[in-house]
This record gives C-alpha cells, structure tokens and sequence, in this order.
C-alpha cells in the first residue's frame, strides 16, 4: 500500500458489487437472490424472528409474573411458573427445529429456567 500498489486498480472508489456471495454455494446463492426480490426469505430466517419476539415476550410475562409475586399468596407465583416453563418448553423447541435447518454457526441457545431467574435475581 505504502508504495501504492492499490490505487490504480479496477472500479476504485465504486461501490462493491454485493448482488452475489463468493463464497455461497452457487445454488444456495440463486435460491436467496429469488426469494429475496419476490419478498420471501427463507424458513430459518422467518423462524429466527418468530423465536425471538416469542422470548421477548416470554422474558416480559416473567417480569410481570415476578413483579406480581407475593410472599403470603404462594398459588399465583406457582401457577405463574408453571405457564412459564410450559412456553419455554414450546420455544425450545422451535429452537430445535430451527438449529437443524439454520446454515452452520448461526444456532442458538435455547432458554433455562434457572438462568433466567438468575437474570432477575430470584430462585
């Protein structure tokens, strides 16, 4: 660079051509680009949002659940609870199912009771 090997090259200070992915599958790459200008994506795309506006609003009920705790009425926390870890059985596995179609290195983690009481503080 110091001896300036680069300024003279091709398309200098154009914008980069991101219409394709070297480095995808070209079929892959094909299927994407189809979907895409017809205003699809993909499965796991679709999955990976459902998944997280399903925690988002899961982690919000157990804030209100554990706002609502009360020391004396022990019934509504434990009712609460068991809702709660009915739903994180439901997105877990939807997290699952979307860990087993998701392109390599993009899997996530599903949700732990424990640590998300943690997160607040409670057990």
């Amino acid at each position: 660079m110091e001896e300036g090997h680069f300024e003279n090259l091709p398309g200098k200070g154009k914008p980069l051509n991101l219409s394709t992915n070297p480095h995808a599958d070209p079929a892959e790459d094909t299927l994407y680009r189809i979907l895409s200008q017809n205003g699809c994506a993909p499965e796991w795309v679709e999955l990976n949002k459902e998944i997280r506006g399903m925690i988002a609003n899961w982690r919000s009920a157990l804030r209100k659940a554990c706002e609502n705790r009360s020391e004396d009425d022990g019934s509504a926390w434990y009712d609460d609870s068991r809702v709660l870890q009915e739903r994180i059985r439901q997105i877990n596995d939807k997290v699952f199912r979307y860990n087993l179609i998701v392109p390599f290195g993009r899997q996530m983690s599903g949700l732990n009771w424990d640590r998300e009481l943690g997160k607040l503080n409670l057990k």
